[in-house]
């Protein structure tokens, strides 16, 4: 499962909103509704006038506005972000949103993603005479657009920064005069826009909507750029459309079961791909149970398919965080076993399909397994909903080092006896595409399927790989 991450890079949840007068209000309550995107830190900023109102911290969102602060934050037009780091990026210089203020304007950006030639343009910025106070991906844009002034309009400036970037981002940008929207050309991150009343919303996930009452409208479009302001909502591109290629792990981890991906709900997906593992395997068993939470949703469409009853087999301790945003492996190996507990009366004296979302490391399925077994399961047949992990993400999902991944230079037995599973079962790269059912007519459906091919939708920069290869040397 994802809990057994050894970080993830950048995977953030942002939101904004133009004309209300709530506006700190609502994002707060639409961070809330994205906090499993991310436990480390959260902020918000304010737009009142021409000034900036900015409160964040590290922490959970109530914890970073534990307070009245969110009283201080006037305005009608917001951005926000809730934040998960990676070790280099951590600490309160680099919650988000980041605010610039200059002599030509004020410029907030919060940011969702990984850019992939970050290191390249930071330093050739650095070159020009640039000075860093972040080590976040999300600077080097607004350098980019300071850089890019001169006798252009602001939008055009913020399009050409835009189309320099590589990679996966869904950014949100607030400035004296408006808030901008934008979407890589492959549409690698999932950003929506909705309707509160007169005024609009992005979020993304759809789950934010829901909570405040908005109406989801429709997704940002891969390469598309969004103006909003005091006279209304104009749609641009700062690039063209590529082959859209949204992060699988989306569908399959990341994302609230209430939400939906460019109208296809989690909960559905997720559904279809665990009765698609029952079509692809027959395994004979006595009881089907999911791995909470992100599990569950394919265990049922397992047992459905299959007519193995579905139990509630292991149950998950509701105030214990998730393990994967936990900063070290010692702390993660302690909200492992904290975490899950079985439960005795269903599994004992019963062979068990144990359904997980993927596998990364081995530990804690091997973990899993072994409870199972301690409490009386005579077999444990574990099926995951997604192919084997066998390469490195680097759009924003930081799938650890090659060397790490389980699944990377072992046979499928491999995996199974290293986890003390009495069978194994990955469900396959097709069934995952058909599973999911978008709709695009390219090669994967509109799907990124890196992680499980090694096949990247856009150009891989070296010094993005270097951080992700030089733990092997």
């Amino acid at each position: 499962m994802l809990a057994e991450l050894r970080g993830l890079n950048e995977e953030c949840g942002v939101f904004g909103i133009w004309g209300h007068d709530d506006a700190a209000q609502i994002s707060y309550y639409g961070l809330h509704a994205l906090q499993h995107r991310g436990q480390e830190g959260a902020g918000i900023v304010t737009k009142e006038g021409k000034k900036f109102h900015v409160v964040k911290g590290e922490g959970l969102v109530n914890e970073v506005f534990s307070g009245n602060e969110i009283n201080d934050l006037k305005g009608n037009a917001a951005i926000a972000q809730v934040r998960y780091s990676t070790e280099n990026g951590r600490g309160i210089e680099n919650v988000q949103p980041l605010v610039f203020r200059s002599t030509t304007g004020s410029l907030s950006v919060a940011h969702n993603g990984n850019i992939v030639n970050a290191v390249e343009l930071r330093e050739h910025l650095e070159r020009q005479g640039s000075i860093f106070q972040t080590n976040s991906d999300t600077e080097v844009l607004a350098h980019l657009i300071k850089k890019s002034s001169g006798s252009l309009m602001q939008r055009d400036r913020v399009k050409k920064a835009l189309s320099m970037l590589k990679g996966a981002f869904a950014f949100v940008i607030l400035t004296d005069d408006g808030l901008m929207v934008a979407q890589d050309p492959n549409g690698l991150r999932p950003l929506s826009l909705g309707k509160l009343g007169d005024a609009w919303v992005v979020a993304s996930e759809t789950c934010a909507f829901d909570i405040i009452g908005a109406e989801w409208i429709r997704s940002v479009e891969p390469g598309e750029l969004i103006i909003i302001n005091d006279k209304g909502i104009q749609s641009d591109r700062f690039a063209q459309a590529a082959d859209s290629a949204m992060c699988s792990m989306e569908y399959i981890y990341f994302a609230r079961p209430d939400s939906d991906i460019d109208g296809i709900n989690i909960h559905s997906a997720r559904k279809r791909c665990g009765k698609q593992l029952a079509r692809e395997v027959h395994i004979e068993a006595d009881v089907v149970t999911g791995v909470p939470d992100s599990s569950i949703s394919a265990a049922i469409g397992f047992s459905e398919e299959s007519g193995i009853p579905y139990e509630l087999g292991l149950i998950k301790n509701r105030y214990v965080g998730r393990t994967f945003i936990q900063p070290t492996q010692e702390m993660r190996e302690k909200g492992v076993k904290m975490k899950l507990s079985p439960v005795r009366q269903v599994v004992n004296g019963k062979r068990v399909v144990m359904v997980d979302d993927s596998i990364v490391r081995g530990t804690t399925s091997k973990r899993i397994v072994n409870l199972l077994k301690e409490a009386g399961a005579t077999e444990v047949h574990v099926v995951i909903a997604s192919p084997p992990l066998v390469s490195p993400c680097f759009y924003g999902v930081d799938i650890s080092t090659d060397s790490e991944l389980i699944a990377t230079n072992r046979t499928n037995d491999e995996i199974r006896e290293l986890i003390g599973a009495d069978s194994l079962t990955f469900l396959s790269a097709e069934g995952l595409i058909g599973a999911i059912g978008r709709p695009e007519k390219t090669k994967n459906c509109g799907q990124c399927l890196a992680c499980f091919t090694g096949e990247y939708p856009t150009e891989i920069y070296s010094d993005t790989v270097l951080p992700y290869k030089k733990e092997i040397v």
